[in-house]
């Protein structure tokens, strides 16, 4: 019975429901995304989503089998919000690449509920949008040099930076929203604590201290930057060691 948690086949694969339903599959994920980007997942339910729509939840089980189902098409609708440059060829590779990270880090920040998501959804990501994104990372790090054996795995380990990352900020930033305080007022108010825990910590105590004047999201943005560079001049070492064994 459809709605019992039993998965039916893939969603992508399966027929839509005749266009005389009121109720479409645009309207569903729509509404999906923004009671996920208010509530996060814990809040999503079939029932709570039909409420939104002012259908029953009968209504959306006609065009998802269950919640994963939808999770599929929700997943895959924000990876559209995704640009992936063209292939820039061995010596603009790191540019392209780089650029691709932040508009992933971007798109999980917008959407904080999406990155632990993102490895829950099947074994492998198969909407049309999530194609089109493996494909044009896949281009790039074949235009890049690395070897076919390698650039999914080059692939990956620059996703997985990004996501990893994305994932703590954006849990970060969703405790300070529930505060009700913008990020500096909150670090602000953490300072007199942490001044006070780190007296006996010099050199924890100073690092911070020497950037009191610089703002939380600088700091946030210039610690990813940092992190991805490293990454990157990584892969560029096994590029060149890739290079000089040919």
């Amino acid at each position: 019975m459809a709605g019992d948690g039993k998965r039916t086949g893939s969603v992508w694969t399966r027929p839509r429901p005749r266009q005389r339903e009121q109720l479409t599959r645009e309207q569903i994920v729509s509404a999906a995304i923004e009671l996920l980007d208010a509530e996060g997942v814990e809040a999503l339910s079939m029932r709570k989503l039909g409420t939104r729509l002012g259908a029953a939840a009968t209504s959306l089980y006609r065009h998802v089998a269950h919640k994963d189902e939808l999770m599929e098409l929700v997943v895959d609708e924000i990876y559209g919000e995704l640009e992936v440059r063209a292939p820039a060829g061995p010596e603009r590779w790191r540019e392209a690449a780089a650029e691709t990270a932040a508009g992933l880090r971007a798109m999980a920040l917008r959407h904080p509920w999406i990155a632990p998501e993102l490895g829950q959804v099947g074994l492998v990501h198969v909407g049309p949008n999530a194609m089109r994104m493996a494909s044009g990372l896949v281009a790039q790090f074949e235009a890049a040099g690395f070897p076919d054996d390698e650039k999914d795995q080059a692939m990956g380990v620059l996703t997985s930076y990004v996501l990893g990352t994305a994932t703590t900020e954006a849990a970060y930033l969703s405790l300070i929203a529930r505060s009700g305080k913008s990020e500096e007022q909150w670090v602000a108010d953490l300072r007199p604590g942490f001044e006070e825990a780190s007296a006996d910590h010099p050199a924890v105590r100073e690092g911070s201290s020497a950037r009191q004047d610089v703002t939380p999201e600088r700091i946030r943005d210039e610690a990813f930057d940092y992190g991805l560079d490293r990454v990157l001049d990584g892969l560029q070492a096994r590029l060149d060691t890739t290079a000089q064994a040919s």
